[in-house]
């Protein structure tokens, strides 16, 4: 049997440091364009859901761009190409997520003229019920964005050769300026900004990686014969990694609580200008 030889890593060339350091230097601006455009409205309403004034357009693309994290940008691609493309049968847990958090959860948030879940809690229950939900959110938080901020970091830093702590350390920094001088509304705007540039960097890898590996019908082939084209499994055995029924009802529960009642989801709709445009 042949060794394997891995292929070689290729390093950033000049314009890639370009593009990267733009990248940094929009998503920075975006954050001093909404401090010095909103400076005379400063309330905490204008700051935390952006006045209310928010249109789906933007919403949506920040959602999208916010739970699209490197670990599924990184991990998605290995389990599929391991265990096979079952990953697509979450089209239908997204869609009742998306249904449920409509028409059940999101007119409850909406109506209620709160900035934060949690207030809801308060109302519903008392203060120990909403200290106790505050307080789990920002150790669930904390872990998450560890893992989510140390995943591209790593990458970087074997393209580049950066630093890795000093590759979280400005992740992490750039993220917190823009967050803290805009507010609610240079997230959503840089979020859509990044949707954009992770979408054509989506594309760019599809249209490059096809060309290289022979056109669609030889991946597809290949794929075939890899046994990664076995989507459908109605098996009943929860010891299964993945089958219909784990998927799209596991998957809709796992997504509710990402999208149905958690505070980064629900403070961006609850932004929008209308509950129409929340629920869209």
């Amino acid at each position: 049997m042949s060794n394997f030889v891995a292929p070689e890593v290729k390093k950033f060339m000049a314009w890639d440091y370009v593009v990267f350091a733009g990248l940094f230097l929009v998503c920075a601006s975006i954050g001093v364009f909404f401090a010095v455009k909103e400076r005379k409205k400063k309330t905490s309403k204008e700051f935390l859901v952006g006045g209310r004034q928010m249109t789906c357009g933007p919403i949506a693309f920040s959602l999208t761009s916010s739970f699209m994290s490197a670990v599924t940008v990184l991990g998605t691609p290995s389990e599929v190409y391991r265990y096979g493309a079952s990953f697509v049968l979450f089209f239908l847990s997204y869609a009742l997520t998306i249904i449920f958090t409509a028409e059940l959860f999101l007119p409850v948030f909406y109506r209620s003229g709160i900035t934060s879940t949690y207030e809801y809690l308060e109302l519903r229950f008392n203060k120990i019920v909403r200290l106790a939900a505050t307080l789990i959110y920002i150790l669930q938080t904390i872990l998450y964005t560890g893992i989510v901020v140390y995943a591209p970091s790593l990458a970087l830093n074997q393209v580049t050769g950066f630093d890795l702590w000093g590759s979280v350390a400005a992740t992490g920094i750039v993220c917190t300026f823009y967050c803290t001088l805009g507010g609610l509304k240079a997230v959503v705007w840089t979020d859509a900004f990044q949707m954009i540039v992770l979408v054509a960097g989506f594309v760019t890898v599809l249209i490059r990686g096809t060309t290289l590996n022979g056109g669609l019908a030889k991946i597809w082939e290949v794929a075939y014969e890899g046994s990664r084209l076995n989507i459908i499994d109605f098996d009943v055995d929860p010891l299964r990694r993945h089958t219909f029924w784990t998927i799209v009802i596991g998957g809709t529960f796992t997504w509710l609580g990402l999208y149905g009642v958690n505070q980064s989801t629900i403070q961006r709709c609850i932004s929008c200008k209308s509950e129409k445009h929340a629920k869209l």
